[in-house]
């Protein structure tokens, strides 16, 4: 395993060149592993990502559909938001899942944990398993315009073979419950 001094690329200079609540764009003249000259532009996420898959006695889920204005297109995932970093992930997880879905669950397990884009920057996600489920009315943030749908997660399953469900997340937490409930 290569550790951090073993690193090919010299930083030259780093410059910021965007920042807000959420992220920090920052673009760094570099040498590359070649020791050639270039530019290497990094983001800087300053939360968490965070999904949950709720599941109850009977395999049901819950999973969201919203706009998403980067990709221009309507999405269902997971329940999914961001968790500061230095508070307890699972304390943002709950927060989520009772925000969007209106639900508390007793039982947690991280099931995945992952690099969202390490190419580009350093955002981290979590992905958490929530059973033991109790129900209330959903409580979205006031940007957010959100719709909830019950299924079976056989159900969400295909449709994250049929790339009907293409976020990251979702997909990757689908998955990893799905090699989890088989080996059971």
């Amino acid at each position: 395993m290569v550790n951090e001094k073993d690193n090919p690329w010299e930083t030259l200079e780093v410059k910021e060149v965007y920042d807000n609540p959420w992220i920090k764009v920052k673009e760094a003249q570099v040498l590359t592993p070649g020791k050639e000259k270039g530019i290497y532009g990094t983001v800087h996420f300053k939360n968490l990502a965070i999904g949950i898959v709720p599941l109850d006695e009977n395999n049901n889920t819950w999973i969201v559909g919203q706009y998403r204005y980067p990709l221009k297109e309507y999405s269902w995932e997971i329940p999914e938001g961001g968790g500061k970093i230095g508070i307890d992930p699972i304390e943002s997880a709950k927060r989520e899942l009772r925000e969007e879905v209106g639900i508390v669950a007793k039982e947690w397990d991280n099931i995945l944990e992952m690099d969202l884009s390490n190419s580009v920057s350093d955002e981290r996600a979590i992905i958490y398993l929530a059973k033991d489920l109790t129900f209330f009315e959903p409580e979205p943030d006031s940007n957010e315009e959100l719709v909830v749908k019950k299924l079976h997660f056989n159900d969400l399953y295909e449709m994250v073979i049929k790339g009907e469900i293409r976020d990251s997340l979702s997909v990757a937490g689908v998955l990893k419950l799905k090699l989890l409930i088989d080996k059971q």
